[in-house]
């Protein structure tokens, strides 16, 4: 077998470096300089796991050469280094561009107060876990330490570095956090496109299933309108009951046929319904003489079969690795498994020093299942910087907890400060802890808004994630939001390309887009959900008075739609928002739109719907390209451009540019204005031809729906001029508050009475106050009232 190779230039530009005897410095872009010490003075330009891309433009930059001094200066940064062996004396730099001079230093062998990155994983976690370094620094500076990791040869293996030689790659962008990651990307090698199936939902549990238990499942997920797109097997598909002779049952590669009797029609019947199949593989135990496959892993590798002696697992074995693939996996890929659940929990450790087996596995699986013109896809642990390139993580097996919950928006967020964006977290939780409904339900409104959506139960009977298995009001909510992730393909399609052509991770912390607002750094649950939409998730228990969730948040500048309730917020402040089970907070600002499938109920997988619903929060101009491919691994694109003018009151769809392959060429468009308020007639015109359509105002939206438009035609609706956002109606907004607090009628009429009715806020707050009342129902009414200036 010929190992598949990632495209690399990890030589850089001479031009670019600066050298002595036994350093090396290499002014990468204006922000990202390499520094090397080698006491041998050989230095390496091999691909590491990290580096890829040394070969970057060069950029201006500036040497003062004092003989037993150096400094490089570029628009960002300033380098003072003495020319000898690292040392904080020695080696420094600053961040340029208005940071405190003291604040934007670093110093070698002195703590980098980065903004964290990812971890390995979440297991057992219940609550925060340590973080790995990221790229990005409140002061300016962060820094990753490349000189442990291994490297790759021409020929595509893997090659073990020199010892006593430091690597370390600086990044100087300021508060540009944008601009680190983009530098990261550019060094790194890019986020790749994600196959569409996998921005569904997935469907996971450890559970013994039979083939017949698993169809009537997806049947009865069909039967209740609740779509999937990806089926996870878990390990259970394999043969585990073995003799005791040959250890446990863990790693597998032969089917339980009492379970599975017919794989192959199996699989078949999964994918005529709209599913994608992984199944789980722990590698560790390597092949033992029960398998299947073992006589042919045995002949494959020269060995004798008849011994029945177990071939360990050795991912630093050519002869092995090339087996692995071609013997034990391409007759399950013949049957119809689609990628890899790759569940590795046996250490960073390998025959070879420095070389991790997770790191490899992710590496190669994900390389040979990119062959074929596929685009490539694993399912596994995070394994450090570089990680980004062999999508989507696994999170672990998480604790099913509040705690756990809690940290898991964080978690996710800070992850793309090292540039990994497509997290995969057990939704719900994988084990311990206790039945909670309102936990549950919480859970998956966090993972509908997640980078992947994977609902997952441990092997515990009473750990299950079916709606129905829960109270049929927490059964009804998770029923809408798993439709909702569904709908949310348009959005999460254009997010994906974004990723893979901008350098922009669907999931990003506040501070990306407002890094001199100190708010947006106490906000770390609260997240950039795409270019459109801001998500602040409940997860903590609802309070028993209010029997509202409730969670803080920071709403920047501008005027804020809720995408569920349609309350409109005025930004540029922090705030307590509280919401019942049925939702949670998700916000779009002025100008926001957000394309959406417009089917309640959509069917299982992801094809490009006919029928899209476009949202629209009128205050501002607005501008969103849609992106759709034919899900090849060289795509073809077709982008649709959807413009909302303010002063018009016109949205534009269209005329789409592309191929066209894989999206529907007649489609019926829903423009749906959220919270507008009193609009004119909608005008509604194809290339200029004025035609009919339904008009329909609902509680919280404006929807026009025009039938038949070509995908090369130009769509326009208007509303009317400066079309503006509607007056909440506050008065029955507290009325519903209060109706559903837990506390004395008596006492609600007279709330009720102090916050309604011809006073002014300043006189509804303060009767309020007055009446004594528990202040979470306080903060609750509050938000209503305070929601608006006006």
């Amino acid at each position: 077998m010929t190992f598949p190779r990632l495209g690399s230039r990890p030589s850089a530009d001479p031009a670019a470096v600066v050298r002595g005897d036994h350093y090396r410095i290499t002014v990468l872009t204006e922000g990202l300089v390499r520094l090397e010490w080698s006491p041998d003075g050989e230095f390496e330009d091999r691909a590491s796991t990290f580096a890829l891309n040394r070969e970057l433009p060069v950029p201006s930059f500036q040497v003062l050469d004092a003989g037993d001094h150096l400094e490089i200066v570029t628009d960002r940064f300033r380098l003072d280094y003495d020319k000898g062996p690292f040392t904080t004396s020695g080696l420094s730099l600053s961040a340029l561009g208005g940071l405190s001079d003291y604040q934007s230093v670093w110093r070698f062998g002195r703590p980098v107060a980065d903004l964290g990155g990812t971890a390995r994983t979440l297991d057992e976690a219940d609550g925060p876990v340590p973080l790995e370094p990221g790229v990005v620094s409140r002061t300016g500076v962060a820094v990753l330490d490349d000189s442990e990791s291994f490297l790759f040869e021409d020929d595509g293996w893997v090659g073990t570095r020199s010892e006593g030689r430091r690597d370390l790659y600086v990044f100087a962008y300021g508060r540009d956090y944008h601009g680190a990651l983009r530098a990261f990307y550019a060094l790194s090698g890019p986020t790749p496109l994600l196959p569409r199936f996998a921005l569904g939902n997935w469907w996971s549990r450890y559970h013994r299933y039979t083939a017949e238990s698993y169809t009537a499942l997806i049947e009865r997920f069909r039967a209740e309108g609740v779509p999937f797109s990806v089926s996870v097997i878990d390990m259970d598909w394999h043969v585990v009951d073995v003799a005791p002779e040959h250890g446990s049952g863990w790693t597998g590669y032969t089917w339980n046929r009492e379970l599975f009797p017919d794989p192959e029609a199996f699989l078949a019947w999964l994918h005529e319904n709209g599913l994608r199949v992984t199944l789980n593989v722990h590698p560790a135990d390597g092949v033992r003489s029960y398998e299947e496959p073992y006589a042919a892993m045995a002949a494959a590798l020269g060995r004798d079969a008849s011994t029945g002696e177990p071939i360990s697992f050795d991912v630093t074995d050519r002869e092995f690795l090339t087996a692995y693939f071609e013997v034990l996996h391409r007759g399950l890929e013949e049957d119809g498994v689609d990628f890899w659940w790759l569940d590795w929990q046996s250490g960073p450790y390998s025959r070879i020093a420095g070389i991790d087996p997770l790191w490899m596995l992710n590496h190669f699986h994900y390389l040979d299942s990119a062959r074929d013109g596929r685009r490539g896809l694993t399912f596994s642990r995070y394994a450090g910087p570089g990680s980004h390139r062999y999508p989507v993580g696994f999170s672990g097996d998480a604790v099913i907890t509040w705690a756990s919950l809690a940290f898991q928006p964080s978690f996710t967020s800070t992850a793309a400060n090292i540039g990994y964006g497509w997290w995969s977290h057990d939704i719900g939780g994988h084990f311990h802890g206790t039945k909670d409904d309102e936990l549950s339900t919480r859970w998956v409104q966090l993972g509908v808004f997640s980078p992947l959506m994977r609902l997952h139960s441990g092997a515990n009977p009473f750990i299950t994630k079916e709606p129905w298995s829960f109270s049929p009001e927490a059964g009804r909510i998770m029923t809408d939001f798993l439709r909702l992730r569904h709908r949310l393909l348009p959005y999460l399609g254009t997010m994906n390309h974004r990723a893979a052509t901008g350098g922009t991770p669907l999931v990003l912390p506040m501070y990306y887009d407002w890094p001199e607002a100190d708010e947006a750094y106490g906000v770390p649950h609260q997240f950039l959900f795409g270019s459109e939409l801001v998500v602040a998730p409940i997860t903590r228990p609802m309070d028993r008075s209010t029997l509202l969730g409730r969670v803080q948040a920071w709403l920047p500048a501008g005027t804020w739609v809720d995408l569920f309730t349609g309350t409109v917020y005025d930004g540029d402040r922090r705030l307590h928002l509280h919401r019942d089970l049925t939702t949670i907070p998700v916000l779009a600002r002025s100008g926001a739109i957000v394309p959406l499938d417009a089917r309640e109920v959509p069917p299982n997988g992801t094809a490009q719907p006919e029928h899209l619903e476009v949202l629209v929060v009128v205050g501002a101009d607005g501008a969103f390209d849609l992106v759709e491919d034919d899900d090849g691994v060289e795509p073809a694109v077709t982008t649709t451009a959807l413009r909302f003018d303010q002063a018009a009151g016109r949205v534009a769809v269209g005329p789409a540019q592309g191929t066209g392959a894989g999206v529907p060429a007649v489609r019926r468009w829903t423009l749906s204005f959220l919270a507008v308020g009193e609009t004119e007639t909608p005008v509604v015109r194809v290339d200029g031809v004025p035609v009919g359509a339904t008009v329909e105002r609902t509680a919280t939206a404006l929807r026009v729906t025009v039938e038949g438009v070509r995908l090369d035609a130009l769509l326009e609706v208007e509303i009317g001029s400066e079309p503006q956002l509607r007056a909440d109606d506050v008065d029955a907004a507290v009325f519903a508050v209060l109706d559903r607090a837990q506390i004395e009628h008596e006492v609600k009429v007279a709330a009720l009475a102090a916050a309604t009715g011809e006073r002014t806020l300043a006189q509804r707050l303060s009767g309020l106050d007055g009446l004594g009342l528990d202040q979470a129902v306080v903060r609750a009414v509050g938000e209503v009232l305070l929601a608006r200036a006006d």
